[in-house]
């Protein structure tokens, strides 16, 4: 997630310079073929720049629209399980009375949701986590590296544990019911997670509006040219960079758990909640914030 309210131009340039390249190619051949083929035979009437560009704005807006509609309920999610988190914690410690034994369980639980938020955030990442394996004992590790669904696996495990605690009448059953519905959220923003993850945003969309942009700078290109000449390539680029950054940085929001600059900052909101449970328990050994990459964003 961008920290900063101005973007680097080497960023808009590592980010656009491809595209930048084709227009410039289709803003020369529009112009060429203005100039050499069609110059003498007829004019290009300007309302087909200006019925194209009207259209693209509407696939732009609502692209962007549904982007950061996505984007943003993955932060609200996200945001949820930071609270409930220490939530749980808090109640884990407060409400189970201190034993030996009970001490145990207790910690045992919160380390385990500790592993479940790194095991979420690897899924959600498409990558391996290794970080969660070490929130786990031996037995319990090897239990959820079977599964395929690992941070649901730890759910499992964290209702094991609160049934013993209820069993054994360490806690009663009101306070049973707030906890359990505390698992519950976990379970309901897990697969809210999930479903952001895995609903494929509509392609024709995205694939419309770049076909759009294109006949638009190219009919752009073939209209001013009759005006402003070679300069009308310099112009139509100028023109059709906007329209592309624009649906750029849309598209770069349509995925928000990836591990880039747009993304949601999942190593930062998951060191967050492990740092805050384990001084709750009154840990020593307590890993270091995340801190921004460059001054500039965090992951």
């Amino acid at each position: 997630m961008l920290l900063i309210n101005n973007i680097r131009l080497s960023r808009i340039v590592r980010n656009t310079w491809q595209v930048d390249l084709i227009m410039i190619a289709s803003c020369m051949g529009a112009y060429f073929i203005r100039e050499y083929l069609i110059a003498h035979h007829f004019s290009i009437p300007t309302i087909i720049p200006t019925v194209l560009g009207t259209a693209i704005a509407f696939f732009i807006g609502f692209n962007n629209n549904q982007a950061y509609d996505r984007w943003w309920e993955a932060r609200k999610v996200w945001g949820g399980l930071v609270n409930d988190s220490r939530s749980f914690a808090r109640s884990l410690l407060s409400y189970v009375p201190q034993s030996e034994a009970n001490d145990v369980i207790v910690k045992r639980m919160i380390r385990r949701h500790i592993a479940f938020l790194y095991a979420l955030k690897g899924a959600l990442r498409g990558v391996a986590d290794t970080n969660y394996p070490k929130y786990l004992d031996d037995a319990e590790w090897k239990y959820i590296d079977k599964q395929s669904n690992k941070h649901n696996a730890i759910l499992h495990k964290q209702s094991d544990d609160l049934e013993l605690l209820s069993k054994t009448n360490q806690v009663d059953g009101f306070r049973f019911i707030q906890i359990n519905e505390m698992l519950v959220r976990f379970s309901d923003e897990m697969g809210m997670s999930e479903r952001i993850k895995n609903t494929v945003f509509p392609t024709t969309y995205s694939y419309l509006t770049k076909v759009f942009i294109w006949l638009f700078v190219v009919s752009f290109t073939l209209v001013i040219s009759q005006e402003m000449g070679v300069w009308s390539i310099f112009m139509g680029w100028m023109i059709g960079f906007v329209f592309v950054s624009t649906q750029i940085n849309g598209m770069n929001l349509v995925d928000p758990f990836e591990n880039n600059v747009a993304g949601i900052p999942l190593n930062q909101i998951t060191r967050t909640i492990e740092i805050n449970l384990l001084q709750m328990m009154g840990e020593e050994e307590i890993p270091a914030p995340v801190t921004p990459i460059n001054d500039e964003y965090v992951l």
